[in-house]
């Protein structure tokens, strides 16, 4: 008897810069470990990030925002990242560039709004009717193509739902079928399908089957209990920015001057004040009944030194708003010119009375053991093998250009080792990556070495 292993088709995820990030690596009484999650070093930087995570999960940070400064390299976007992931998968999280503002097609102030927007949830429970229970048949039924030809249309499905107390059959809506395709709903399967818009969820396959597989993949649950037609609570993630989207849209006619509006109404519009307002009456009714809950939260603004004196005028008044989210800033500039102003010298390129408001962390740069723990962990993020000497040798580049440069020489090592016939990364692997790809000092010196070669 052969046995063949089948492999798995699901789609390999990318390694980014951050891919090695999970979290901020702290203890249950707030310190950090020195090496967690993915984090290595910058302890206090991480501590007080664990902080503004406490404050975010309790309800107290609206309206405040972060500022991270530190030399290039030093993660300060890692830690950003990591704040998302601790606040975990149903927050909210924006990031964006300072130089994204510059557009020529809107305001430099709408799309600071649009991302403020972004970064703000709104829960929604709503008590709907619903068909809930474990599907013992789907049987399409099929007719004849209303259009002509040889091919047959779903008219109708059948489907059965069975609960603890009892089964039943419905008949449906041939849309809500395509629903059923969609979800990838088999026989076995615990659903809902609610009453009155036909939307079809899968809540995970019935534990009856739980034994079904060596190795389960599948989220199993109980049968449901009580009818099949019921009563349950619904709940629904949504930002503020969508449905500001939701309501922007011209709902036009089916007459040609409709349709032809449609067409020629540019793609990128402006959502104007009068509409956000009208939402965030809309949303705050529905905070006061107790159907919606206001989630603030995180805009990511890296790079704020290429913000202009406009946008942080904007940025102090829209911290003060009663909707706003948390904002952490992130900056590798010193004593700098503001943007938009001839000479007007601030701190991180940010105007004083902004930079009042901001809680400030600091991140220091990485020693020499630090970079090597990162580079191990990155070599393993990316399936690479390092021996102990490579190693050394890639750290001490770290140290003498920068880290990024370090994690950047990796892959192309990795590449001349597997020419070479080797899996593992040697010592000449690194020395042959460095000869062949500069950092960017190195650069510098040969461009100030053989300036008369190159054009002024």
């Amino acid at each position: 008897m052969q046995i063949e292993e089948v492999k798995s088709n699901t789609r390999e995820q990318r390694v980014a810069t951050h891919s090695h990030i999970r979290g901020l690596g702290l203890k249950s009484d707030g310190t950090a470990e020195p090496v967690a999650t993915g984090f290595v070093g910058q302890e206090n930087a991480r501590e007080a990030a664990g902080y503004i995570v406490d404050l975010v999960k309790a309800k107290k940070m609206a309206g405040r925002a972060v500022l991270l400064t530190g030399a290039p390299g030093t993660g300060k976007t890692a830690i950003a990242y990591a704040v998302s992931q601790e606040l975990g998968p149903k927050v909210p999280f924006c990031p964006m560039v300072g130089s994204e503002v510059y557009s020529t097609e809107i305001k430099k102030t709408e799309v600071l709004m649009e991302n403020f927007r972004r970064a703000i949830g709104l829960r929604v429970r709503e008590t709907k009717e619903v068909y809930e229970g474990e599907v013992t048949e789907i049987s399409p039924e099929e007719a004849e193509n209303p259009l002509g030809g040889y091919s047959k249309t779903v008219s109708r499905v059948v489907v059965g739902l069975k609960t603890v107390k009892g089964t039943k059959q419905l008949l449906l809506d041939p849309s809500i079928y395509e629903g059923l395709l969609k979800e990838k709903v088999a026989v076995g399967d615990v659903i809902y399908i609610e009453s009155n818009t036909g939307a079809v969820k899968r809540v995970g396959r019935s534990d009856a089957y739980a034994a079904e597989f060596d190795l389960e993949a599948e989220e199993y649950v109980p049968l449901p209990k009580g009818d099949v037609l019921k009563k349950r609570e619904v709940v629904q993630d949504v930002t503020l920015h969508d449905l500001d989207m939701a309501n922007a849209k011209p709902q036009g006619g089916q007459d040609i001057i409709s349709m032809m509006g449609q067409l020629m109404k540019p793609r990128k519009t402006e959502i104007t004040d009068k509409l956000r307002q009208e939402i965030n009456k809309v949303v705050n009714q529905y905070i006061e009944q107790g159907t919606a809950e206001l989630i603030p939260g995180v805009l990511f603004i890296d790079e704020v030194h290429m913000l202009d004196i406009e946008c942080f005028t904007y940025l102090n008044r829209a911290l003060e708003s009663t909707l706003s989210p948390i904002v952490i800033l992130a900056t590798n500039r010193g004593m700098c010119t503001i943007r938009g102003t001839e000479d007007v010298e601030a701190p991180h390129g940010i105007p004083l009375d902004l930079l009042d408001r901001l809680l400030i962390i600091r991140t220091m740069p990485y020693t020499l053991d630090e970079i090597g723990v990162i580079l191990e962990i990155r070599a393993k993020t990316e399936g690479l093998k390092l021996d102990g000497g490579a190693l050394r040798r890639v750290a001490e580049k770290g140290i003498s250009s920068s880290l990024r440069y370090a994690m950047q020489l990796l892959t192309p090592a990795a590449i001349l080792a597997k020419l070479q016939g080797r899996e593992e990364i040697l010592t000449a692997d690194i020395d042959e990556a460095a000869t062949l790809f500069f950092d960017a000092k190195t650069s510098a010196q040969l461009v100030a070495q053989q300036s008369e070669r190159f054009l002024s």
